[in-house]
């Protein structure tokens, strides 16, 4: 079968590429966008890429089009799949009917941290032996590829609120039906499509709905949106984490002691920074003891798991400055992710934000951001042109460690400008910045030459 598939260098549905690839179908995609790593991952599994949505891309015609959710009416390729009347289909939909049916499906759904914590999972599963299969919105840098099929029936998919197609304006995470699903956490995101956070409860609910009465949630006890979520229903067994009545943990050197309810599990170390990471491993935990991983087991593996790409990366170091790469992109992400810096031995701590989410610039999250940012030692953040904010008013709070850039060359410079040996540049963003981390140390590596 030939699969052609539309946005295919999104994270989720370069996953979907790679499985339907190993599967033996032949597959090649259209994108308008394609950067590391997705892109390089699917030129080294032969995906032919195409750039831009020409209707010609679809000559001749393939089996069937899988459709991305960035793709809108108006898009000349899917004028050209409706004209013709080409077989069309979700990347949600495709995945459920093709690859997770008849299997144990375990989501990680959440605000955030479903990409480590599905990372980690997934990890926690392969060192027990299981085999399994897993699309995640990330490089797993324990496997180096973002999905695989797996030889085992147990798959883990991370499980995402954002809505699934043109067509169809369901979360994604519905289509999946999964017998263990974690909730990470619930915060507003995505004001492009919800209109208040009740309404991303409501799907929430709906994912809760399709678990079945034999299956297990793992939900973390300390959020009370989560718990607002359950009282509208549930149906399933239900264990919580970062609750005293269920998995939880107490801080040590280098990791923590493992808990579940009065039983002591022992020392855990781990290589992950920051309390958020605690939190994922005690959900990946739970989440792997209900397919009968034990916790020792669980543990050993967690002391060898190496995250995956773009979750505090460290990029490069030029003339004694480190710079990292992050993912975050709201205000919770970013406030834990420089906590999570913070929290290891260096120097200063210098964030660079690009604000690039729908959400981000359409400036839901701007009073927020002051507080997410205020722990950094100094803080740079790129006013992109579609920015729909004042960057430099709304962040004003943030005084003379603030400093708004208009373009690119300005932020590289100014954080040049700034940067002393044992510094740490925390560059956050959820695209690639236009490669910003490698002009960076580029620059810092001529600095001061004459």
């Amino acid at each position: 079968m030939h699969l052609h598939i539309l946005g295919i260098c999104g994270t989720f549905m370069a996953g979907i590429a790679a499985l339907a690839r190993e599967a033996g179908h032949r597959v090649t995609g259209s994108d308008a966008n394609a950067w590391p790593p997705m892109s390089t991952q699917l030129q080294a599994q032969g995906i032919e890429l195409m750039s831009g949505y020409a209707p010609e891309h679809l000559q001749p015609a393939p089996d069937v089009v899988v459709v991305g959710n960035v793709i809108t009416r108006g898009n000349p390729a899917i004028e050209y799949v409706l004209d013709q009347g080409l077989p069309y289909v979700s990347g949600p939909q495709w995945l459920a009917e093709h690859v997770l049916a008849g299997r144990h499906v375990l989501a990680v759904a959440g605000t955030h941290g479903k990409t480590t914590t599905s990372s980690l999972l997934a990890w926690l599963l392969d060192n027990a032996g299981l085999e399994p299969g897993f699309l995640i919105g990330g490089v797993p840098m324990n496997f180096g590829i973002s999905a695989r099929l797996g030889a085992g029936k147990y798959f883990v998919v991370e499980a995402d609120e954002y809505d699934t197609a043109f067509f169809d304006k369901r979360s994604k995470f519905v289509h999946y039906r999964p017998r263990t699903c974690v909730l990470n956490n619930l915060e507003f995101d995505h004001a492009d499509i919800f209109p208040d956070l009740a309404s991303i409860e409501r799907q929430f609910h709906h994912l809760i709905r399709t678990v079945p009465r034999s299956g297990r949630l793992i939900v973390n006890g300390a959020d009370a949106n989560l718990a607002r979520v359950l009282e509208m229903g549930c149906w399933s067994e239900t264990e919580y984490f970062d609750a005293d009545s269920g998995w939880h943990a107490t801080e040590t050197d280098g990791g923590f002691e493992l808990h579940q309810g009065e039983r002591n599990h022992g020392a855990v170390t781990t290589p992950m920074a920051g309390l958020h990471n605690r939190s994922n491993a005690l959900a990946a935990i739970a989440a792997a003891a209900h397919l009968g991983v034990l916790p020792r087991q669980a543990a050993d593996a967690l002391s060898r798991f190496r995250n995956t790409r773009r979750r505090l990366e460290l990029r490069g170091e030029a003339r004694g400055v480190q710079v990292y790469d992050d993912f975050a992109h709201h205000p919770t992400a970013i406030r834990v992710t420089v906590d999570a810096l913070l929290r290891q031995a260096g120097g200063r701590v210098l964030a660079v934000l690009e604000p690039r989410s729908n959400t981000m610039r359409l400036g839901s999250h701007q009073a927020e951001l002051s507080d997410s940012l205020s722990q950094a030692d100094v803080c740079f953040v790129y006013a992109r042109p579609d920015l729909k904010w004042n960057a430099q008013a709304a962040l004003a709070s943030l005084a003379d460690k603030l400093h708004v850039a208009a373009t690119l060359d300005q932020l590289v410079a100014a954080v040049v400008h700034e940067a002393r040996p044992t510094d740490r540049i925390l560059v956050m963003s959820n695209g690639d910045f236009g490669g910003v981390h490698q002009k960076l140390l580029d620059a810092l590596s001529t600095s001061g030459q004459t």
